[in-house]
């Protein structure tokens, strides 16, 4: 069965995103940043991919999830597209229409959209954000996948949103950890069942 990996970059008091969904506080550069892409390449958006002349397989993720809000900070930057070398799903109760012919728009039960996915056969499911998305999801979540930054924000959006459900606690062990020299820390998360 495929998993849905939560992959997101956070501070270390659990902000994905400032309060109005900018995210320039999270430094470019630094060792931690070639490191990862090498692994996680699909994880780049297209256009990026481009500009850095990265043309390599997916092998971890085929297919990205994202919130409304999320698939917004990609329209920002000139793409209703984002990730068009993945299979592209975004979730929103507020659009009548799919923002582009390449993306599914799910609008009810995206528990029940992600558990059809995972019953496909391929490769893994990215959630890409947000976290009020994360949050509803958590339930099918397998596995986290978090870029530790060594910044406090003080207030922002949270990894997991503000909720609106309670949910029963779930348990995660670190399957790996990898702490890069400009302090960023990569952790991988499974769930504990």
């Amino acid at each position: 069965m495929r998993k849905l990996t939560y992959y997101v970059a956070s501070t270390i008091d659990g902000f994905i995103a400032a309060a109005d969904g900018t995210v320039d506080f999270f430094p470019v550069g630094g060792d931690h940043g070639p490191a990862i892409t090498a692994q996680y390449p699909e994880t780049l958006p297209t256009r990026v991919r481009e500009a850095l002349g990265i043309d390599a397989t997916n092998d971890t993720f085929d297919t990205v999830l994202m919130g409304r809000k999320t698939h917004d900070f990609g329209v920002k930057t000139g793409t209703s597209s984002p990730y068009a070398h993945l299979r592209q799903y975004v979730v929103s109760t507020t659009l009548t229409e799919s923002p582009d012919p390449a993306i599914e728009l799910v609008k009810t039960d995206a528990l029940e959209t992600v558990r059809a996915l995972k019953k496909e056969m391929g490769l893994g499911i990215w959630l890409c954000g947000g976290g009020e998305l994360a949050h509803h999801l958590l339930p099918e979540i397998d596995q986290i996948y978090l870029k530790l930054y060594p910044i406090v924000l003080g207030a922002g959006r949270p990894l997991f949103g503000t909720g609106g459900r309670s949910v029963e606690p779930l348990t995660f062990r670190v399957t790996s950890s990898r702490v890069f020299n400009d302090g960023v820390a990569f952790v991988k998360y499974s769930k504990h069942y």
